[in-house]
């Protein structure tokens, strides 16, 4: 059955049939009303979040929690959510996980106008644009299937035009909706630096992959007619080309990242002038010049503003007036006896002076590399390699963090990370930590994980520090209340921003000139929000803390577990180091990681490094034998 759809209700309706179970969004229009048409179907869990970051965070955490996501906003609201997206990139997903992203050519209810193709290079994502309604539904299907084919998000563009007009669309019956296994990977889900990296090659290859898929993926196709002139474009620029130009050969891209550059030469190769229509900044025109590719794009048309089927006509037929056929050869060769006639410098002066590729230009000289000078006396200085001994990142003798992140582990509970020096509670001993976007995410991820896997939720906690949890956790907090997720929130308060280098926060009562200032205070502010349970413990007593977290991750409602211990490195330290006296060698205090502790290869007994060694007392309520105590005791 076909019925008139907009874009907009088109896409809901993809969600629909290609097995979408979570969708998040910020309203804006021209995105709006995809998620007010996604919420007629109750098959799709649903939800408005306080922000644009915070609606990609729930996305995110829904694709990896296995469930087919959408997330939805217009082009101002991906400046909000670029943090958790660029970072989603390395990660991947399990679930396919789509960003729509609504750019408002003309500013019709828009502050700016920006062309947000840019995000897909800059993200190291593809993207997809539809230039219709029938498009847009199935390019919903095309994108979640990229996403799982290619372990990445996907980016689906659309414009006001096709968001708000209608078109005719087949429908269809919905496929079953299932959402993947979940199982720990944290080397692929939690990006310190060491897992970032190799994710970083991944996404290389991911890159070469997508390459040569564009190249034969059916929204990329040439028509081919009149091969006197040719026009590549995509979006709703296809439809005012179509119809200004109906005998015109076009090479027509739903596929706008990665470009098929070989279907593109190819293409251009078979017309004898060729143009590039689109909407807002050169971004086709410019990657086709940068392929060596003569063409025609923003010296005749606008880069800012709505084009239209008349202003299409008009400029084109402008331009070939000018260059038809001799006088376009002509006019090519005006510009070059130009450029090598002048006495511009740079390529690029050539380039902006013609419109002209910068190979035009017959004075432009290459840029000379530096070469040493034969007259300098400067000595470089050289070293040889040696091995160094390997440091690998802990946390800190006496951290407050560490036996939390013990009692997790031991819980055998899911856990949403953040960023902050407690995201090293990945690392072995503890591997506690099963996710780490950015700043913020642990909270919102995880209400995404358990809309997406509701078995995740008895199970599952989110993990801040106390100034991050200000930088962009209160309004995840927010969102769990708002749209009834029970997740545990556990806000780790050291009393500083310690990873960066001990910085005040607005939670410690100073300014960064040395001021006094009010305290936020977590517990009223948790309950502002509308947590009822809100519980503080202190982190060092591991069975009290042991026994609240069983109590609030058991609660079917949200809670907040606040742990107060200062940071061991802002707080002088007046406990007594402890000393080991009668080890056993059972090493079951070496589980928590802590550099102060070591095990003699000789004896097989743990030794405690007093030098290191805060009193902090977590190893001895390890011990099965007494044998960690203070010196003298």
């Amino acid at each position: 059955m076909k019925t008139l759809l907009t874009g907009n209700e088109a896409i809901a309706r993809g969600a629909y049939e290609y097995g979408v179970s979570v969708a998040a969004a910020y309203p804006g229009t021209p995105s709006t009303e995809i998620l007010e048409n996604i919420a007629k179907y109750p098959e799709i869990y649903c939800q408005w979040s306080p922000n644009e970051k915070v609606a990609m965070e729930v996305g995110v955490g829904a694709a990896i929690a296995g469930a087919r996501t959408i997330v939805t906003m217009k082009h101002v609201g991906v400046n909000v959510a670029a943090d958790p997206l660029f970072t989603a990139a390395y990660t991947g997903v399990r679930g396919g996980l789509v960003l729509v992203s609504a750019d408002d050519p003309g500013m019709h209810s828009s502050q700016n106008e920006q062309d947000n193709r840019n995000y897909a290079p800059f993200a190291k994502i593809p993207m997809l644009e539809p230039s219709d309604s029938q498009e847009a539904k199935d390019m919903v299907k095309l994108a979640l299937d990229m996403s799982e084919r290619f372990d990445t998000p996907v980016l689906l563009r659309i414009t006001t035009r096709i968001a708000h007009s209608q078109s005719l669309v087949e429908l269809g019956e919905p496929i079953e909706r299932t959402v993947q296994p979940y199982s720990k990977d944290a080397k692929k889900y939690v990006m310190i630096p060491a897992y970032a990296r190799t994710r970083r090659l991944f996404i290389e290859e991911r890159d070469k992959q997508l390459g040569e898929f564009t190249e034969t993926v059916d929204v990329n196709r040439i028509e081919m007619a009149d091969p006197s002139f040719g026009i590549i474009t995509s979006g709703v620029a296809y439809q005012y080309v179509r119809e200004a130009f109906p005998d015109a050969s076009l090479l027509r891209l739903g596929m706008t990242h990665p470009l098929p550059k070989q279907k593109i030469a190819e293409f251009a190769a078979a017309v004898d002038v060729l143009f590039v229509v689109e909407e807002l900044d050169p971004y086709l025109e410019d990657r086709i010049r940068a392929l060596g590719i003569d063409v025609i794009g923003k010296a005749f048309l606008p880069a800012y503003g709505e084009l239209s089927v008349s202003l299409v006509k008009t400029r084109l037929m402008a331009a070939l007036g000018m260059t038809s056929e001799a006088a376009y050869d002509s006019a090519n060769d005006v510009a070059s006896d130009a450029a090598a006639t002048s006495d511009c410098a740079s390529a690029d002066s050539c380039a902006a002076c013609a419109n002209v590729a910068a190979e035009a230009c017959q004075t432009a000289q290459p840029i000379q590399s530096a070469q040493p000078d034969e007259q300098s006396n400067a000595v470089i200085a050289t070293a040889e390699p040696f091995d160094a001994p390997v440091r690998p990142p802990v946390m800190c003798p006496g951290c407050p963090h560490r036996g939390v992140f013990y009692t997790l582990r031991q819980l055998r509970l899911v856990v949403s990370g953040d960023i902050g020096c407690y995201t090293l509670g990945t690392m072995a001993p503890l591997e506690a930590i099963d996710t780490c976007i950015c700043m913020g995410a642990s909270i919102s991820g995880a209400l995404g994980m358990e809309k997406a896997n509701p078995d995740l939720a008895r199970r599952l906690v989110s993990v801040i520090g106390d100034s991050t949890f200000l930088h962009s956790g209160v309004t995840g907090l927010m969102d769990i209340v708002y749209n009834g997720g029970t997740s545990t929130v556990i806000i780790l308060d050291n009393s500083i921003t310690a990873m960066t280098g001990h910085q005040h926060n607005p939670s410690t009562g100073k300014t960064l000139m040395g001021k006094d200032a009010p305290v936020v205070d977590f517990v009223a502010l948790a309950k502002a929000l509308g947590v009822r349970r809100v519980v503080e413990v202190d982190p060092l007593d591991l069975d009290r803390l042991k026994a609240v977290i069983k109590e609030e991750v058991a609660a079917p409602e949200p809670s907040v577990i606040i742990t107060r211990r200062p940071c061991a490195l802002i707080v002088k330290n007046t406990e007594t180091p402890l000393e080991c006296v009668g080890c056993k060698g059972c090493k079951a205090c070496l589980r928590l990681g802590c550099p102060a502790l070591s095990l003699d290869k000789g004896t097989r007994k743990v030794v405690v490094n007093s030098a290191l060694c805060t009193g902090c007392g977590l190893c001895a309520q390890l011990c099965l034998f007494n044998a960690l105590r203070k010196a003298g005791e």
